[in-house]
C-alpha cells in the first residue's frame, strides 16, 4: 500500500470520527491511531523503544 493511500485512509477515518463523534472523539481516535502505529513499529522491530526512553531520560549517546 502506498503512502498516499495510507494517508488518504487515515484522513477518511479521522474525518468520519470528527463527523460522528465530534471534536473529542476525533482527538481520541487520532490518539489511538498514533498509539497503534507506534506499537506496530515496535513489534515489527522497526523502532527500538529503549533508545527513545534513553533519549528522554538523558542517557542517549550521539
Amino acid at each position: 500500500m502506498s503512502a498516499t493511500t495510507k494517508g488518504a485512509l487515515f484522513g477518511l477515518v479521522l474525518a468520519l470520527s470528527a463527523l460522528i463523534f465530534g471534536f473529542w472523539g476525533f482527538i481520541l481516535v487520532a490518539l489511538f491511531m498514533v498509539i497503534g502505529a507506534v506499537v506496530a513499529r515496535v513489534t515489527a522491530g522497526e523502532l527500538d523503544f529503549r533508545n527513545i526512553v534513553n533519549a528522554f531520560t538523558g542517557r542517549s549517546t550521539s
